[in-house]
């Protein structure tokens, strides 16, 4: 016996399905169809900033849609993270700036984020922060003579910038024994004409540094990156040093948790085509003194875990982090 009625029910449900599926497929090699938004968490002018907006022009190129840099500084990127976890755009909006304001601050300020609500999509670039020095200090441009020194004059003056900067000083301060006096400032600019008139002995430097690596104005004592600093390779890492600390900063893109695979890997292909390209290529090593160095999101989304819970650690060894 026939059922035509309900052969052709059956075969209706496979066709809508199948066409489904292809406006699915359509709806993916279709992103992006329209716009980008780039927010980076800073002001503009600064090497983020600067770096970020070359990499939008080059990202514009791979993708075919205009990407739009919006700067909303903020609370050391908290604010441009905040607005990126309640983005609903599913992958037009995407950060992009350094890892640690998601690998450090939640964990010692009162964040509206964690590290677990976005997605990793891609590490483009590595921070060279350091602690840098002056010109014709007693201790000369060593770190191990600046330990000594240190050891033998308490009240050496040290110029920090941040909660995390602190955080790791003072526990070298611990380990070494060392009673240092802490001068908080404002940013690199802030940092820089102390240490350059001599009034402070050392200081964290985020990049401010790299601006003198012609002059020599600025020596770097310690590298706070993986590995030795592009611009300064005398200067040993943490971990050379003997502390078992890995704080560098990553810069990467970053989209809410709930974006789409699909989305996630087409802005992923543009970040890794954005390394070969000789404008990013220019200002990332030649301009800014970063290296380029390409993550994907899985080697990054392990890394910044490890990370976190290597501050975890650290801030549980020095019983919390000073306001």
């Amino acid at each position: 016996m026939m059922y035509p009625k309900k052969a052709t029910a059956v075969s209706t449900a496979v066709i809508a399905s199948a066409l489904a599926l292809g406006a699915s497929s359509a709806l993916a090699d279709d992103f992006p169809s329209q716009p980008l938004t780039m927010v980076i968490g800073f002001g503009a002018g600064g090497s983020t900033d600067i770096q970020g907006r070359v990499l939008a022009n080059v990202l514009e190129d791979e993708l075919g849609q205009p990407v739009n840099v919006v700067n909303q500084p903020g609370a050391g990127m908290g604010v441009a993270l905040t607005r990126l976890a309640n983005s609903s755009d599913e992958g037009y909006t995407f950060l992009y700036g350094p890892s640690s304001p998601l690998t450090f601050a939640p964990l010692a300020l009162e964040t509206d984020y964690e590290l677990d609500d976005f997605r990793y999509v891609a590490g483009v670039s590595l921070a060279q922060a350091g602690f840098v020095t002056g010109e014709d200090r007693p201790f000369g441009d060593s770190w191990e003579e600046l330990v000594e020194y240190a050891r033998d004059n308490p009240g050496v003056s040290y110029a920090t910038q941040t909660a995390q900067d602190r955080l790791i000083i003072e526990y070298i301060a611990e380990q070494e024994g060392l009673d240092l006096r802490i001068v908080p400032t404002e940013g690199g600019s802030g940092m820089a004409p102390l240490i350059l008139s001599g009034d402070v002995d050392f200081a964290y430097s985020g990049g401010t540094h790299s601006g003198y690596a012609d002059s020599g104005e600025m020596p770097v004592l310690l590298s706070l990156a993986a590995d030795r600093l592009v611009a300064f390779p005398d200067a040993p890492t943490l971990v050379e040093a003997g502390y078992d600390i890995t704080p560098g900063d990553i810069l990467m893109a970053v989209l809410p948790q709930d974006v789409p695979d699909e989305r996630a890997e087409r802005l992923a292909e543009a970040m890794q085509a954005a390394t070969q390209d000789e404008r990013f290529i220019e200002v990332t090593e030649e301009r800014l003194l970063l290296p380029v160095n390409y993550m994907d999101e899985e080697e990054l989304t392990d890394t910044l875990n490890e990370q976190r819970d290597a501050f975890a650690a650290l801030i549980e060894e020095m019983g919390g982090v000073e306001e």
